[in-house]
């Protein structure tokens, strides 16, 4: 049975990765970014949720959320903000940009990563010299749905720091294949550095778990207990099945009570409701990726007809399946307002 409940989430939340710029920053320089909820349309259209994160190439500089946490970066170093907050890249701290990208939306991008310098506030298409800049920046974005379930990103802090030392030496490595896919414009260039990007994030969770504090509470510190990783390993390889809390229990050698209440202290629901959940994620996947009939995701999911699972999606998400499949489908059809995607 493959325990890999993370890969398992992370192909059900559809994660896309790119990158969109290469950025060199010159004198007392700073750019602020808006919410994700904001940037979504204009870089990952279709996607729910979209995460910034930066990889310093040369240089350091700082990141961080106004009116929130902040660090200071080196080279190598990766920052990503999983919540989708606004949020600044400057020279020192203090400095702060403008939030507005119409710039972005109005640009004319024949190919990305789209090479842009910062001097002082002022952004530029046509940057200077490289060897110029104080510092140079990776910067780009990962993608992927919210609803119906994704029980990952509440469960990451606001701003991610990972640091190029030590067991961090991989993100040194990815800023700098990233700089030199970025500098060399070949043919798969953007799938390159959109794959990069991919397991540059999964590999930032991973470290994350790996230093969770031993009483942590939340869906990654669900993943290392025993018990709950085990019933989590269970719902996930068997989704449709009819399971029941008595049959969970005993599988995952724990009464049917005590295991009710460890799921519930760490994942925040109990197991019934968790697996509820995840069928509603893996039935929007069908219906996202597929030609497959209601009544068919139905049965794949679970229900042993389709006016139950009807139901159940429609408490979930707020529209019945076929409803929310036009709408979704009528959406990912719009053009992109200019900018890549």
């Amino acid at each position: 049975m493959s325990q890999d409940i993370l890969s398992d989430v992370l192909r059900g939340v559809r994660l896309r990765g790119a990158v969109f710029f290469y950025v060199s920053g010159h004198s007392d320089w700073a750019a602020e970014a808006p919410p994700g909820k904001d940037l979504a349309p204009l870089v990952m259209q279709g996607l729910e949720h979209v995460i910034e994160y930066h990889a310093v190439a040369t240089g350091s500089c700082w990141a961080g959320i106004p009116g929130g946490p902040s660090v200071q970066m080196s080279a190598g170093d990766v920052v990503m903000f999983p919540q989708g907050d606004a949020h600044f890249v400057a020279s020192r701290p203090g400095l702060r940009g403008n939030p507005d990208v119409n710039w972005f939306a109005n640009a004319h991008i024949e190919q990305v990563p789209l090479r842009i310098a910062i001097n002082g506030g002022d952004i530029m298409q046509s940057p200077p010299p490289e060897s110029s800049a104080d510092t140079t920046i990776v910067c780009g974005f990962i993608g992927c749905d919210l609803q119906p379930f994704n029980p990952l990103i509440a469960a990451l802090p606001r701003l991610l720091h990972l640091r190029a030392e030590g067991e961090g030496a991989w993100m040194a490595t990815f800023a700098e294949h990233a700089v030199a896919e970025s500098r060399a414009r070949r043919l798969g260039g953007e799938a390159m550095l959109a794959r990069m990007s991919e397991t540059m994030f999964v590999d930032a969770v991973r470290r994350y778990v790996d230093h969770l504090p031993e009483r942590s509470a939340g869906w990654l510190a669900g993943l290392r207990d025993r018990f709950v990783s085990r019933a989590l390993a269970l719902l996930h390889e068997s989704p449709a099945r009819d399971w029941s809390i008595e049959e969970l229990g005993r599988r995952v050698g724990m009464s049917r009570s005590a295991l009710h209440d460890r799921f519930v202290a760490l994942i925040g629901v109990p197991p019934m409701t968790y697996l509820l959940q995840w069928r509603m994620q893996m039935a929007s996947r069908l219906l996202l990726d597929t030609r497959a009939t209601v009544a068919a995701i139905a049965l794949d999911v679970g229900y042993e007809s389709e006016a139950a699972f009807a139901r159940a999606f429609k408490r979930e998400v707020g529209q019945p399946p076929a409803t929310w499949r036009r709408a979704r489908d009528a959406a990912a059809s719009l053009p992109m307002e200019q900018g890549p995607g």
